[in-house]
């Protein structure tokens, strides 16, 4: 039997930090000792915690399209991609593959299929470091979101299906000074050019985003695919993301369909760059705002994989009611029970050992090893 002993650590459990020792056994968790010990390796006081569970980011999409128009080479960009994650002490991440395209781009049908396989490829060629599974955005307005789902019907990497809807006036783009600045502005698009793209998107949604929420979210139920929200903002949105069976509600744009999403028994999600940034990029709410009422649930890196841990102990710091346990937590536990991963997100015995080793005086935090299942990975 392989053994490893990692002494001298302060552990974070879900509800307390212990000193003591952890011995991984076969990869997997195999007893928790409290106080100090001269066998194994001395982590002279540095944070042991659980390896990090992150649901939603797009940064594997910046590698692969790092310019307009510009596709680099696949398994290139998901090794880069993977460095980076593991390094910022995730272990298990769930890749966002966009669903449907519009006028403001996105991928060919097909595109995202090949970079499924491309992932899968690389996990049987050892060349990757943290578990990698699929998570679908799947914009329901887009006229072709159903043809490009159709891609993954028979994949069991699919884990986790967001349903969103980007049209003006409503959710992330509530209003429209919101959705010039980041349609019009941004992209350098005349009056005349931006009227039509409003009147487009406009007339899509109305056309097909009921259609296809209903649609996406009968077929996650068949075949047991976790479902998210995605932006909602009203208490109409909330019951509407009830009624498809919605466990994980994304970024909501409001203090009140977050503590609804909260009350009926979602996870509620928001961005680690927030809470570092202390506000939303796109002007929404601040997650911090959340925290306080006690209506966060779990954190997600978002664009900038090394926030997820930078945020937790953001919280913990500044936030009362918000220990560090409790933050961890948000990034580990709270995220794998979300999408019914049991073997992993706590440090107990008989789980898998996906831990972190963190040095953390003051400001942003150390990572100092990652192991996967046993296995020293960073």
């Amino acid at each position: 039997m392989s053994e490893q002993i990692f002494s001298n650590a302060r552990i974070v459990l879900e509800d307390r930090i212990v000193d003591g020792s952890v011995v991984v056994r076969d990869g997997l968790i195999a007893a928790i000792d409290e106080g100090s010990s001269r066998t194994g390796e001395d982590f002279g006081g540095d944070y042991l915690i659980p390896g990090l569970v992150e649901l939603h980011t797009d940064h594997l999409e910046s590698h692969y399209s790092p310019r307009p128009g510009v596709r680099w080479h696949m398994t290139s960009a998901i090794q880069a991609h993977d460095a980076q994650i593991v390094t910022s002490g995730i272990t298990t991440v769930f890749d966002c593959l966009r669903m449907g395209s519009d006028e403001d781009g996105g991928f060919d049908k097909g595109e995202m299929r090949d970079m499924a396989d491309a992932i899968q490829a690389a996990e049987r060629d050892d060349r990757l470091r943290a578990e990698h599974l699929i998570h679908l955005r799947c914009e329901v307005a887009s006229d072709n979101v159903l043809e490009h789902f159709a891609d993954f019907e028979n994949d069991p990497h699919v884990r986790l299906v967001s349903l969103m809807d980007h049209s003006p006036g409503q959710r992330q783009f509530q209003t429209m000074e919101q959705y010039t600045l980041y349609y019009k502005t941004k992209r350098g698009l005349t009056d005349e050019q931006f009227a039509r793209f409003v009147e487009s998107r406009l007339q899509l949604s109305a056309r097909f985003s009921a259609l296809h929420r209903d649609t996406l979210a009968k077929a996650c139920a068949e075949r047991g695919i976790t479902v998210a929200s995605h932006d909602d903002a009203t208490l109409a949105h909330v019951e509407e993301a009830k009624g498809h069976g919605v466990k994980l509600a994304e970024f909501p744009t409001s203090i009140e369909a977050a503590e609804a999403s909260h009350q009926s028994g979602m996870s509620v999600l928001m961005g680690a760059p927030n809470v570092v940034r202390g506000k939303s990029h796109s002007g929404n709410i601040a997650a911090r705002d959340l925290a306080k009422r006690g209506v966060l649930d779990v954190l997600s890196s978002d664009y900038v994989p090394l926030s997820l841990l930078h945020a937790s102990f953001v919280l913990a710091d500044e936030i009362d009611g918000i220990s560090l346990p409790k933050a961890i937590a948000m990034v580990t536990s709270t995220p794998a029970r979300t999408v019914s991963l049991s073997d992993r997100g706590r440090i107990e015995t008989g789980l898998r050992a996906d831990l972190v080793r963190v040095r953390r005086d003051e400001g942003v935090p150390v990572i100092r090893a990652v192991w996967r299942e046993g296995r020293r990975v960073a």
